[in-house]
Formats: structure tokens, sequence, C-alpha cells
């Protein structure tokens, strides 16, 4: 089951035996944990009917079906999780469990970064039974429609922009994100409904004008004034600008760009589809076709890739990142 389909049937009081939450992704699996644990029993019935359980402390799995075949004391439900279970090294000892499980119990177990496999008898007795999830990393291009989802939830919307330079800034870490989400909406109060570029420098500390968004809206449009602007400006601080996540963001820029050239329907709609980006950007890669021609777009690729490696000291006569970076930019615009 889907993440958003669990989490309304246990809004909506529908709960199951068995929630199995897997998976790379830790956010989706805390929020369905946090939700269980906060929200199913009142604090009354915490006492008697909920326990919490660590991976790393049981030694058998058979403890964990000795816990979810008791019965609650004046409650219609007792509540087991299991946290760090991928650190249990056999939970064969669940699927007896899974074939009659309590109703009564709800049985949650947190196995994170990893999958069960789908082959074992494990998986098909909870998957008849109970809920499995799986949780997988969201890739940094998903991450803007991820962000903008949150915040229509919190009765907000953001400027793609907006959303860009929080996705560059803080990555693919949802449950960081999501902090940081709540705290800009305290900081900026019931009044603001959009979130702006303005907003996350001012609140967040992100620069809307030096930023890898900035200097790959430059590169593809050829702006070198802009460009050299950015690049001395991370070359001042390169501890809080490396060029490593630079040479990345332009590296896939330029993917883009390549795909973008061979692809046979260059309308907005077509294209936003095609690349996984939001209509708002379809106009820089537009702007860079006209720049850079598919050839260049190979050589351009190949020296992201030259500069990657003179960046981590393979066949580079200096460890000056910032000089490195000068010479990448000036041989992609020239």
């Amino acid at each position: 089951m889907k993440f958003e389909q669990i989490y309304k049937e246990l809004k909506s009081g529908i709960y199951k035996p068995v929630y199995f939450l897997m998976g790379e992704e830790p956010y989706f699996i805390d929020e369905i944990t946090n939700f269980i644990q906060n929200k199913v029993l009142t604090e009354e019935e915490k006492g008697f009917n909920q326990t919490i359980l660590y991976g790393k402390d049981i030694q058998d799995a058979s403890s964990i079906v000795v816990a979810a075949r008791r019965f609650p004391m004046m409650s219609k439900h007792q509540v087991i999780i299991v946290k760090e279970a991928q650190n249990i090294s056999n939970l064969d000892p669940l699927e007896h469990y899974m074939k009659a499980p309590l109703e009564s119990t709800i049985l949650v177990i947190n196995y994170k970064y990893k999958t069960l496999d789908k082959r074992k008898k494990l998986y098909k007795a909870i998957d008849k039974c109970g809920v499995i999830m799986d949780s997988p990393k969201l890739y940094d291009n998903q991450v803007p429609t991820w962000i903008t989802g949150q915040l229509n939830a919190m009765g907000l919307s953001i400027e793609p922009k907006a959303s860009a330079l929080l996705t560059e800034f803080l990555g693919s870490d949802l449950s960081k994100i999501k902090h940081e989400l709540e705290k800009l909406q305290i900081a900026l109060g019931k009044d603001v409904k959009q979130i702006t570029a303005s907003h996350i420098e001012e609140n967040i500390g992100i620069s809307k004008e030096y930023n890898n968004f900035e200097l790959q809206k430059a590169v593809l449009s050829k702006d070198v004034s802009k460009a050299n602007r950015i690049i001395f400006f991370f070359g001042k601080d390169p501890r809080k600008y490396p060029i490593q996540p630079t040479i990345s963001i332009l590296f896939g820029a330029f993917q883009k760009l390549i795909a973008y050239h061979y692809l046979p329907d260059k309308s907005k709609q077509a294209v936003a589809g095609a690349l996984k980006i939001n209509p708002f950007f379809v106009d820089d890669y537009q702007i860079g076709a006209k720049n850079y021609n598919a050839r260049k777009v190979v050589q351009v690729i190949s020296l992201l890739r030259e500069y990657d490696m003179k960046s981590k000291g393979f066949g580079s006569p200096t460890n000056d990142t910032g000089e490195l970076l000068k010479e990448l930019i000036f041989k992609i615009m020239h």
C-alpha cells in the first residue's frame, strides 16, 4: 500500500493487525509509526497496552510474537511497535503469527534502509493479513513536488524557484525539509499564503542570487557576467559552496539538455513530462538548446566528468576548487 492510502485509513480509524514498514526513506515509516504511537490509544490506555521494542535488544523474534499474542487490558487494542527491526538477525518466527494475528493487536514493524525479500514466506504471510509499505528514497527531481504537496496540506503554496532552492540546500532529507517548512510557516505568520525565494533567503539563509540553481540558469543562457559573479562568490567560501555538488547539478542539467535535443515533441508540457521537471523551468532548456547544440552538450558532459575527477585530486596540479570551477565554467561557455 502507498503511504497516502495507509495514512488516510489510519485517520479514519481503520486499523490493520500488522504494518510492515520498510525501505530506504525513513520519513514515511516514521510518519505512520508516530501516528499509531500517538493517536490509536488514549494516554490512559498506553500504560498497559503500548509496548515499544528495539531490534538491537531482541535476540529472537519469538519475543515479538509473545508480546503480540497478549490481549489488551481495558482497551479495544494493544499496540506493539518494533523499531530498528532490520537489526534482528532472523524474522522467520513471525511467519507463524502472521497466519493468525490477533485482531486486538496492532503490530508495527520498522524495517528501515532495507526491504524484505518478496519471495520469502514471511513476506507473503504479512501481505495476506496486514499492510506492507515500501518507502523508496525520492529522487532529487521528485523532492520539489513533494515540497509543494506538503505545503498545500499546510494551506500554503510555493514558487517553483523557491522550491528548487530548498531542494538544492536541504537535499532529499524529507524529515529535515519538513522541519524547515514548519519553522518557515511559523516565521511567516498566517497572512502569507505563498512562499517566495525572498522568504527562503530571509528565513533559511539561502541566497536567492548566489546558488547552484542560478548558476545553472546563467550557464544555460550563456550569461557570462552572471555566471562569473556566482562562481567568484562561491570561490570566496569553498567550504560552504563545494565544487562537487555544483558539478553534479550542472551534469544533471546537461543530461536533460541532451535528452531535450532528441525529444520529438518540444511543447512545454511534453518537455516537462519527459525531463521530469516543473513546466516553469522548461524555458531554461529551450534557451539552453539554442546556445548548446547536441555535439557541444556531449563535450560539456565530458568536461564535467573530467573536472569532477580533478576536484577529487586526480590529474589536477591545483587543490584550489575555486580556480577549477572558473576553468570549468569558462570552457563550458566558450
